[in-house]
């Protein structure tokens, strides 16, 4: 298939398009760095990602982040901005919805915990090929400050396709997802 033919098929996959789970992602800056995570179980076990997580009945998309960073890592984040809404289309999978946060501020220092390695990583040396393929697409723009919202088209977990543009600012203005 095409360029073309995948984005076809991405269009055509997103009418009436619903996701079946939401989740959060939360990027933790300090200076130069970001916080990372090796992911130990659950979905996207064994890859590198940001502390993240399913969203819980009640819950806002900002206090699903900062309670699965805490959980993950130890940290409890003290404020965030909501930096980046996606839909992820798995041809043969679940559908997800997921919110993408930035933050600098924060309580305590990163631990193991029993779901996930937390390290610092140079914002400059990104280990993508530990990554979910999409990431390289999306995350050094959000980590310069754009909010971005973008739709990726995947198959068992291959990237296929991808739309990617700027965040209309109405849905960020004044919000912190919560």
């Amino acid at each position: 298939m095409t360029v073309a033919d995948y984005d076809l098929v991405l269009s055509r996959s997103l009418d009436g398009w619903r996701p079946d789970e939401v989740g959060t992602l939360l990027f933790l800056r300090r200076d130069d760095e970001v916080l990372l995570i090796r992911k130990k179980r659950g979905h996207g076990a064994g890859k590198i990602n940001a502390p993240g997580g399913k969203i819980d009945p009640g819950e806002s998309p900002l206090q699903a982040a900062v309670r699965e960073t805490v959980e993950e890592t130890g940290v409890v984040v003290t404020e965030a901005m909501l930096a980046g809404r996606f839909r992820f289309v798995e041809l043969n999978g679940p559908q997800w919805l997921g919110f993408v946060f930035l933050a600098s501020l924060y309580e305590g220092e990163p631990r193991e915990t029993e779901e996930a390695d937390p390290f610092w990583c140079p914002v400059t040396a990104l280990p993508f090929d530990q990554m979910w393929e999409d990431d390289r697409h999306w995350l050094p723009r959000l980590l310069e400050g754009e909010r971005l919202e973008g739709d990726f088209l995947f198959d068992d977990g291959r990237l296929l396709a991808h739309r990617l543009g700027p965040m209309a600012a109405a849905e960020y203005e004044g919000d912190t997802g919560g």
